[in-house]
């Protein structure tokens, strides 16, 4: 009997071991499972959350960002949490675990204007990469790198024959010709007054100079006309919308996010530059295709920085004239043709002023002007939409010396495009080019802000209330034993 007891205790221990281990087991894959159940109901939350993404930047700006403000104008994490809470919860209440939700909130946010907007850019960029290719991408930054070498060659001839004062030294040698003039009138009247013997002699007839017709003066009072006025075509009219920079994003005090983990990689290439602005100018308006919502020419906005658009395209226009003057002036010092007709005219003027010496003054100024005139027959191509060569053959070049004068009655008769060239666009890209990041960033949030406030409903709209990214964290009571704290990030970049 006693060996009989002995084997029932030693049986009844292991047992006891068994079922120990069993139970403990048991309560491992429960807590696991609530783990698990936590895991999942987190990720769901997020995943929800995010899949609310704002559609109207997504449609008309291909760009992933979570409305914080939840149609407002200001950030409600608040209402950002509870909304993810609703998707949480009914996932904690699967199954037969008891498990309880009892704390939660966000550690980390990124806004898309945090880091001087370097989320919103690094998600255009990335976007324009996807869809170009590296080989389209290839493609764009040397057609971009080429004309920008030659637009740059261009302005800074045609700010040297500007600051080269052409045609004020003409003003000044056509004053000093008109008082020496005078002064030999009033001291010959003088003589004639004198008492004394007058000793009559033959009149011979009077040699008069040939009359010359001096283009100078006419271009001279072209050139203080407004530029719009000489460089839109008949029929096209100028928007006349404005808008208050204090209430954009370059102008007011941002809301900030809270820190993530981790740094966002900024990308300052100039690849990613030519990408950014090649978005700004498949979704931003222009003169040529204007915008529907906010300012109309938002490209121009970036460049001009005007709070509207009537300024902001007379800046624009006095850039483009710029251009095409230095790219003019350069193929009249290189065509000789051009030259001798300029000297023959310049020596003609000189002489029917009695001043032969000013000849070399008076053609400077002269190709000056041609440049000028011809500039604005290039420009009002631009603006109607033409093409016109970056560097002109002589088969290129529009305007006679002869037709110089008349320059006004022929804007639309003389002007010619071509298939080949530059057009307004092309321009407007290689002018932003010249821009700094920061300076093209800050412009083009302000016009995707702008646009997407002049939508109904959407008044209230701010950049700075879109989310790209969100670190959140729970606390959860697993079947009142265990308390779980899970958290989790997830970004649109």
């Amino acid at each position: 009997m006693a060996r009989k007891g002995s084997i029932t205790v030693f049986f009844t221990l292991i047992l006891s071991l068994m079922l120990s281990l069993v139970c403990t087991s048991i309560e491992s894959v429960r807590m696991a499972a609530a783990r698990t159940q936590i895991l999942s109901s987190l990720d769901i939350g997020l995943y929800s959350l995010f899949g609310q993404y704002d559609k109207t930047l997504l449609k008309d700006y291909d760009l992933f960002f979570l409305d914080g403000s939840c149609g407002g104008g200001s950030l409600n994490m608040a209402e950002i949490y509870d909304n993810m809470e609703s998707y949480i919860k009914p996932v904690l209440k699967q199954n037969s675990q008891r498990i309880a939700l009892k704390d939660g909130g966000f550690t980390g946010y990124r806004l898309a204007t945090d880091e001087d907007g370097t989320v919103f850019y690094c998600q255009v960029v990335q976007y324009m990469k996807d869809t170009l290719g590296s080989q389209g991408i290839q493609l764009l930054l040397n057609e971009m790198k080429d004309r920008e070498n030659k637009t740059k060659e261009a302005e800074k001839t045609g700010e040297q024959a500007q600051s080269g004062d052409a045609i004020g030294s003409y003003e000044r040698e056509m004053n000093q010709a008109a008082k020496n003039s005078q002064e030999a009138l009033e001291a010959a009247k003088e003589n004639s007054g004198q008492e004394g013997e007058v000793i009559s002699q033959p009149e011979t007839p009077a040699v008069e100079a040939p009359k010359v017709k001096n283009p100078i003066t006419v271009i001279k009072r072209i050139m203080k006309m407004g530029i719009l006025e000489l460089v839109i075509p008949p029929g096209k009219g100028i928007s006349d919308k404005s808008v208050s920079k204090n209430t954009l994003v370059s102008g007011r005090k941002l809301q900030e996010g809270m820190p993530l983990f981790g740094v966002l990689e900024q990308d300052t290439s100039y690849a990613s530059q030519v990408l950014f602005q090649q978005y700004l100018m498949d979704k931003l308006g222009n003169y040529l295709n204007p915008a529907s919502g906010g300012l109309e020419y938002q490209i121009e906005y970036i460049l001009g920085r005007k709070d509207n658009d009537l300024d902001n395209l007379k800046s624009v226009a006095t850039k483009l004239l710029l251009v095409r003057e230095g790219v003019n002036f350069a193929h009249l010092l290189a065509d000789s043709g051009k030259r001798a007709q300029v000297e023959a005219l310049a020596l003609a003027i000189a002489s029917s002023f009695l001043i032969p010496p000013a000849a070399v003054i008076i053609e400077g100024a002269l190709l000056l002007c041609w440049a000028f005139a011809e500039s604005i027959l290039d420009v009002r191509e631009l603006f109607d939409g033409g093409k016109v060569p970056l560097i002109k053959s002589i088969e290129d070049w529009q305007l006679s010396l002869e037709n110089l004068p008349e320059l006004l009655q022929g804007l639309d008769t003389q002007r010619r495009g071509t298939e080949t060239g530059m057009d307004y666009e092309d321009y407007l890209q290689v002018f932003l080019l010249a821009k700094g990041k920061n300076e093209k960033l800050s412009g083009g949030m302000d016009m995707v802000e702008l646009s997407v406030r002049s939508l109904p409903g959407r008044s209230s709209f701010c950049l700075d209330s879109c989310i790209a990214s969100i670190e959140a964290s729970i606390d959860v009571k697993a079947n009142s034993r265990k308390t779980f704290t899970v958290t989790k990030q997830y970004s649109y970049i």
